[in-house]
């Protein structure tokens, strides 16, 4: 099943998030549950980092939730809100090619 993750950003929490970036980056290609799309929210400055955004795939929500709970952002208190839910995908048009 998909899920979407969609996490806000405490206010300062972007010196945390640089600082954690690789960890982060390295917890996503290690985990079990398997990503098919992510990257950060962005703010209307089309730059600076506000959140992320997941859809993952897992068989059962609490694997989403032990995914998103050990994210090293988590531990760095970089995410303020995080939501989960079931994604029913209707369209993809992922092998568009967007620059």
């Amino acid at each position: 099943m998909l899920y979407v993750v969609y996490c806000i950003d405490f206010e300062d929490a972007l010196p945390r998030r640089l600082a954690n970036y690789d960890a982060h980056k390295q917890y996503l290609a290690s985990t079990p549950v398997k990503t098919v799309i992510s990257g950060p929210l962005i703010a209307e400055d089309g730059v600076t980092m506000i959140g992320s955004m997941f859809i993952v795939e897992a068989e059962r929500l609490e694997d989403i939730v032990s995914f998103n709970h050990n994210d090293p952002f988590q531990g760095a208190r970089v995410w303020a809100d995080t939501r989960i839910h079931p994604f029913l995908m209707r369209v993809d048009n992922r092998a568009l090619k967007i620059d």
